[in-house]
């Protein structure tokens, strides 16, 4: 099946404040568009070995999903100044599915220091399998979070501009085949 948006939660803290920003990127989209949400703490990858990881069923169905989406949108904790290793181990299981793929970033850390920590992966993205990268990404930090809520009003209306220019770009590329 094929989605116009994936949008995956990497965190596997069960309290995470990325998950809570990609629950509201999803339902926004939802409300118009096809879109597909997967949470890798429900769905567990192996460690990227380079070898017999790749035959794992969890790895060759996200490679099936990611390779059926128009645009991915990836949601992921920062730690240590770097995207979580789940998600990066994410993308090194899952390679050339992301050929051609409008992605777009919402990052959440526990300081506001770590803005930055999305360019290295965006840069891999663009530079090893020709991904546009959305160029408005999406960073909070842990003050714009209480029980379990997104309390910033600015956060919600910048995750919802997140949505609008992935519609936007992807209205524009026109209907391009999936992978």
């Amino acid at each position: 099946m094929t989605y116009d948006y994936l949008v995956i939660s990497t965190s596997l803290n069960p309290e995470s404040n990325s998950r809570i920003m990609a629950k509201l990127v999803f339902g926004e989209l939802a409300k118009k568009d096809k879109v597909k949400f997967i949470d890798l703490k429900d769905y567990p990858l192996p460690i990227c070995d380079g070898d017999s990881c790749y035959a794992d069923k969890n790895v060759q169905g996200m490679q099936a999903l990611i390779g059926n989406a128009r645009c991915v949108l990836l949601a992921a904790p920062v730690y240590n100044f770097y995207l979580s290793a789940a998600a990066k181990n994410l993308i090194e299981l899952t390679g050339r599915a992301w050929t051609d793929k409008l992605v777009g970033f919402l990052c959440a850390a526990g300081g506001r220091s770590s803005y930055m920590s999305v360019m290295s992966v965006a840069n891999s993205l663009m530079l090893d399998f020709r991904s546009l990268i959305i160029p408005r990404f999406v960073y909070a930090d842990g003050s714009s979070f209480q029980a379990g809520q997104i309390t910033d009003a600015d956060l919600q209306k910048r995750i919802i501009e997140l949505a609008d220019t992935a519609r936007r770009l992807i209205a524009v590329a026109g209907p391009v085949s999936v992978s």
